[in-house]
């Protein structure tokens, strides 16, 4: 996981992220963010790209990670539903 986010960090122009993430709540969706840093060793900020606001992440949360490239992703994203 942390693979996937590092290279989506150092290739931002390329390269986004998709995943699966539940909040707090336990509300859980289907997400395209663009990963900005690491903050601390379980979470990292990112650009939600539904919301089109930063956002942070706790790494527990998150599932299914995929590189996506940034070129497919125009904004605003609908934000889905998570599906197993």
């Amino acid at each position: 996981m942390n693979r996937i986010l590092r290279r989506a960090m150092q290739d931002s122009d390329r390269f986004v992220i998709e995943m699966d993430y539940a909040d707090a709540k336990g509300n859980r969706t289907h997400r395209l963010v663009s990963p900005i840093r690491f903050m601390g060793s379980y979470r990292f900020l990112g650009l939600c790209l539904s919301r089109e606001q930063p956002r942070q992440f706790q790494l527990s949360r998150c599932k299914n990670l995929r590189l996506v490239p940034a070129e497919t992703v125009l904004m605003p994203v609908p934000m889905g539903k998570w599906e197993e």
